[in-house]
C-alpha cells in the first residue's frame, strides 16, 4: 500500500481510462471507488449511518471480485480513518485478512496500531516514512507537518499519539488539519487531547477555551 488511498487511487485511474479508446471500466471499480470516497467523508464527519451503508457498499463492489487483497485494503482504509480520529481499536476486519494481504499491507496495518518495525518503514506510505523514521518527537513532528494531504497527515498524528511521541506541536498542526477540513469527528479528539494537557499543565484558561472550541463544534449538523 504505497499510501493510504492506494486502492481509491487505482479506481479513478481505471475511471479516467473509461474516457479512452479502451474497454469499459467494470462497474464494481467505479461503484467501489464513489464508496469509499462517501465512507471516508461521512465517518470524518461524525456521521455513522453514512459511513456503515457506504462502507459496506465499498467492500461488497471489491468483495465480488473475489480479491481478497483488496478487500484488506479497504478494511485498512477504513482504519486509517479510526486512527485519524483517535480511535485506537483492533483493526478486526483486516485482522481476519492479513494472511492473504501482502506485506505492505501487514507493515502498514502494524504502523497503525502503533507497532511498526523499522525494518518495515520502507514498505509504508511514502508521504509517512519520514516521521515513522524520525529519531526524536520533535522531528517527527516536523515530518507530519510537512505531509500535503491532509488524512495521510492525521493519520501519522495519531500514530505518534498512539506510540506515546505527541507534542504540543503536533497537536496543534492536526487541530489545525482537521479544523481547516471541517472533519468534525478528528477535530473533536484532537481537541479533547488539548484540554486535558491543558488540565494536567493547570492550565485553566487554555483548557476553558479549548472547551468552548468543542462546544460549538459538537452543535448538531444543519438540516
Amino acid at each position: 500500500m504505497r499510501n493510504i488511498q492506494l486502492l481509491l487511487s487505482a479506481l479513478a485511474m481505471a475511471a479516467l481510462a473509461a474516457c479512452s479508446s479502451g474497454p469499459p471500466v467494470p462497474d464494481w471499480k467505479m461503484n467501489a471507488q464513489s464508496s469509499i470516497e462517501r465512507f471516508q467523508a461521512a465517518y470524518l464527519n461524525g456521521n455513522a449511518l453514512v459511513e456503515q451503508t457506504e462502507f459496506r457498499r465499498a467492500r461488497s463492489q471489491v468483495a465480488g471480485t473475489g480479491k481478497l487483497e483488496l478487500v484488506a485494503r479497504i478494511e485498512l482504509l477504513r482504519c486509517a480513518a479510526r486512527v485519524a480520529s483517535l480511535a485506537f481499536e483492533d483493526c478486526a476486519g483486516f485482522d481476519a485478512l492479513q494472511a492473504d494481504a501482502n506485506d505492505a499491507d501487514r507493515a502498514y496495518a502494524a504502523y497503525l496500531a502503533g507497532k511498526g518495525q523499522a525494518a518495515d518503514i520502507a514498505l509504508l506510505p511514502q508521504a509517512q516514512r519520514a516521521s515513522a523514521g524520525a529519531v526524536s518527537d520533535t522531528a517527527a513532528a516536523s515530518a507530519v507537518a510537512a505531509i500535503d494531504d491532509p488524512l495521510s497527515q492525521l493519520v501519522a498524528a495519531g500514530v505518534l499519539l498512539r506510540s506515546g511521541r505527541a507534542t504540543p506541536a503536533l497537536l496543534d498542526t492536526a487541530v489545525a488539519t482537521a479544523s481547516d477540513q471541517g472533519w468534525r469527528r478528528p477535530l473533536l479528539a484532537w481537541l479533547g487531547v488539548q484540554r486535558l494537557r491543558a488540565e494536567q499543565a493547570g492550565d485553566t484558561q487554555a483548557a476553558q477555551r479549548i472547551a468552548r472550541r468543542m462546544a460549538i463544534v459538537e452543535q448538531p449538523l444543519a438540516p
